[in-house]
Formats: structure tokens, sequence, C-alpha cells
């Protein structure tokens, strides 16, 4: 991809609005996280809370791969500029939120906007980069999310203690009318798009009914509903009928939001995998690992942050590295050094006891995130590559919804084992908590570090406590490290560069 000259300046001002963009999506859940208890004192609705969260999620799994399929019919730069706007229109009327109801109506045009915005922005930073470019400039995209990792909490803790929660959402307009600006002014588009096209109306409706339908199984599956119960039964039957149905549909459809064609292709389909394995991996650490340290090694919520913010700078740090050397490394080398760089990682935590200390979580958290940003970048250039460039927009979003599964079922499969392994134990310890306080658990292992919670506790079950928190997270430690062994397996399949 050839660029006119004069274009240098031109090109640094629309990487500059698109990572903005990025940064606005990643921000937007570290700071809403530390607004929440005080949105719920003041707009009340506390049976709502979680779904503030997960209306947000859903909407954003769900446009991902959408937004993808139609920046390859479409203009890029007229759909990545609705995504903001609506991002921004609906931080607006989240912000002006008279009630609990009226905040998650707007956080799910939230989720979508942040959809479009998470699946476009590696569509145009690969646009506008030519292909020995390519690699540096979307190792940017990961600096972002790991200045949002460091920024957000800080910043929505300022804005709860000093202003108002509701510039947890205005403060998006500020950072996002420079974005619209900068993508208006400085963006053109490179790639051809089709003269006539025509919108897959039943493959969109079909895909997104059997996302929605399977991550909901997943999020509330074993928790709010038992698995053997009339709505998870529902959701599961209507759930593998839009399945069926979308791929009865693509099939047949003459434009396919999907074209199942994409996995006859071994690069497209092993380079996937090694992302949804890696994310599986990563995601599941960043949900549980706070509890073993909170809930054996009695650490502070300030060192629990600290550990875990070692994460995100690791995969920050990790996909710089790789970017500046892809040209020199290689794709599948690259991969193969992130995804042995996870085992051992991940490997170093099967080793976690009460003796492990805070400095030891946090030098192999790094190294886990280091390889999460060698294997993001280089899976990503793997899938690009595997496909025609007027396809760009599909591969990269079904990258970006690879990494949203993985996660999510990570999360999902080790939270429901975590929380039957702890009430196990405590159940058979030789003195028991009080039923009360075990059904709390089932309800939420987050109460765990609740102060009242923990005044709750007779005394002398403080170790029984902790040694029971250990064996539920160790299982989820052993599953993170198979998962990672997988995607060893999987990189010989991967062509040479």
């Amino acid at each position: 991809m050839n660029f006119p000259a004069g274009t240098d300046k031109s090109r640094i001002w629309i990487i500059g609005a698109a990572l903005l963009a990025l940064f606005l999506g990643a921000l937007d859940a570290l700071v809403m996280s530390a607004a929440m208890p005080t949105i719920i004192s003041e707009l009340g609705g506390l049976h709502l809370y979680a779904w503030t969260y997960t209306a947000y999620f859903l909407s954003r799994a769900v446009s991902l791969p959408v937004f993808g399929k139609l920046s390859d019919l479409y203009s890029t730069k007229g759909l990545f500029l609705f995504s903001i706007g609506l991002f921004l229109i609906s931080s607006i009327a989240a912000g002006a939120s008279p009630s609990m109801g009226f905040l998650v109506a707007a956080r799910v045009f939230q989720g979508i906007g942040g959809g479009g915005i998470f699946a476009l922005v590696y569509v145009v930073l690969s646009d506008i980069s030519t292909p020995a470019d390519r690699a540096k400039t979307l190792s940017l995209a990961s600096l972002i999310w790991g200045v949002a990792s460091l920024v957000g909490p800080t910043l929505g803790g300022f804005i709860v203690t000093w202003c108002s929660w509701r510039w947890v959402f205005f403060i998006n307009i500020p950072l996002g009318i420079p974005s619209i600006i900068g993508v208006t002014l400085f963006f053109k588009e490179l790639r051809k798009k089709p003269a006539q096209s025509q919108i897959d109306v039943a493959g969109v409706t079909l895909l997104s009914g059997f996302i929605l339908g399977f991550l909901t199984l997943i999020m509330v599956g074993g928790r709010e509903f038992a698995w053997i119960s009339p709505p998870i039964i529902i959701i599961g039957v209507v759930t593998c009928a839009c399945g069926a149905g979308f791929y009865l549909a693509e099939k047949y459809a003459k434009d396919p939001i999907l074209d199942f064609k994409f996995f006859r292709y071994p690069t497209f389909v092993i380079g996937n995998s090694l992302v949804f394995c890696a994310s599986f991996s990563i995601f599941a650490l960043f949900a549980y690992a706070p509890l073993f340290l909170q809930g054996t090694l009695s650490q502070t919520s300030l060192q629990v942050g600290y550990a875990m913010l070692s994460l995100s700078l690791g995969w920050s740090l990790g996909s710089i590295i790789a970017g500046r050397k892809m040209h020199w490394i290689g794709q599948k080398k690259a991969t193969f050094i992130g995804v042995i760089l996870m085992v051992i990682g991940t490997g170093l935590t099967l080793g976690f006891s009460r003796a492990t200390t805070i400095t030891h979580c946090f030098l192999t958290f790094q190294i886990v995130g280091l390889g999460m940003g060698f294997t993001t970048l280089s899976t990503l250039l793997i899938v690009q590559k595997s496909v025609k460039t007027k396809d760009l927009g599909v591969a990269t979003s079904f990258h970006q919804f690879a990494r949203t599964m993985g996660g999510t079922i990570g999360v999902g499969l080790c939270g429901g084992i975590v929380t039957a392994r702890l009430i196990s134990q405590l159940k058979t310890a030789g003195r028991q908590l009080p039923e009360p306080l075990i059904a709390r658990l089932q309800d939420s292992m987050a109460i765990l570090f609740q102060k009242e919670f923990q005044a709750q506790v007779p005394e002398g079950m403080t170790s029984i406590l902790q040694d029971a928190v250990l064996n539920g997270v160790s299982l989820t430690f052993v599953i993170v490290f198979v998962v990672s062994i997988i995607s060893v397996g999987l990189i010989p399949l991967l062509p040479r560069d």
C-alpha cells in the first residue's frame, strides 16, 4: 500500500486520533468501577448493578464482527465517526441518567459504539500502514491499553472524590471531540470498496442472537440460575437455533457477514485459536489472581493493584517490543516467543502458596503479560495476512472477537470452578463458616474482601478460609497452564513467514 508524498504528518494525526478513540473505550470500564458505589447510592437500583457492565459488554461483543464486515463494504471513515459519535452521545445520556434503568439502556448504546471503535481502530491503523510498518503501528494500540490500566482507576477515584460521578461519563466529551476532528480532517480511504453491496440482515440478526445467547449462558449459568433450570434451557435452545440458522443463512447469502471459506485457511483458524487461548489464560488471571493475593496472602488493595498492573504493563511492553522487532523475528517466531513466555509464566503460578511473596507474583504476571503482548500482535498480523485486502475488516474484527470470546469463556469457566471448589473446601473443613456467610460467598466472591464479611468470620477460621481460597484458585492456575500448553501444540501448524 503506497502513500502519497507529504502525508507523513497527516498519518501521525490519524494515528493520534484513532488511538485517542481507543483510549475512550479502554478507559470506560476502569473509570466506571470506582464510581459504581456512588452511583448506586444516588440512583438506587442495586439489583441492576451487574447489568451496567453486562449490557455494555454484550452489546460490544455483538457489534465487533458487524462493524468489521461493514468496514469492508462501506466507508471506514464514516463508520468510525459514527462509532465515536454514538459513544459520545450515549456517554452524555449515561451521565444525565435519572435512574439505573436509564443508565443500563445508555450503556447498551455505549457498548455498540465501543464495539465499533475497538473493531475499526485496528482497521484504520492497518489501512494507513505499509506492510513493513504495520506491526509498529498496531503495537501502539497495546500501549494505550497499558496507559488506560495505569490511569483509569486513579482517574475514576479522583472524579468521584472531587467532582460528580456523572463526570465519569462526561469526561469522554473533551477526549472524543479531538478524535472526531482528527479522523474527519486527515483520514483518507485507501482500500477500494465494492460499488454495490448488500447487508446480510439475516446473518447479522442470527449472529447477534447467537452471541448474546452464548455469552449470557457463560455469564449467568451456575451463578444467577442453575445449569439445569428453565431460564438456562430456554436460552440454550434459542442460542442453538440462532447458531443453526446463522450457518444456513451464511451458506446461501450473497455477501455473508462471515464467509465460512475463511475457516478453510489454516492461518486464519490457527491465528484466531492462539489468541483465543492466550485471552482465556490472561483474563482468567486478571479475574481470579486478586482472590489469591487478597484472600490467601492478605495483601492490601493497593498491593494487589500493583501486582495486576504488572500484567497490563507487561502486555503493553511485549507488544511494543514485538512491533519494533517483528521484521527481524518474523511473525511465527514472535508467536512462539509469546506462547513460551505465557507457558513459563502460567507454570510459575502452579507453585503459588501461602509463602509466595508479592514480588514473586509481580514478576510472574510480568512474564505472562509479555507473552500476551507478543502473541496478540503477531497473531493479528498472521490473521490479516491470511485474507485478501478487501476482507481486512472481517479478519481484524474476528481476531478481536476471538479475544473477547476467549476471555469471557476463561473467566466464566474458571469462576464456576473457583466458587464450587471454595464452597466445597469450606463445607468439609473441621470448623465451618456459618451457612449465611457461605450463601453470600456463593452469590459473590468479592465479599471476601469486605470488612463487614471478615468481621463475621469466627476466630480461628481465617487460616482455613485462606487455604480454601488457595485450593479454589490453584485449580484455575492449573487450567490456565493447560490452555497455554495447548497453544504450544498449535504453533507447528502455522506456515513459515
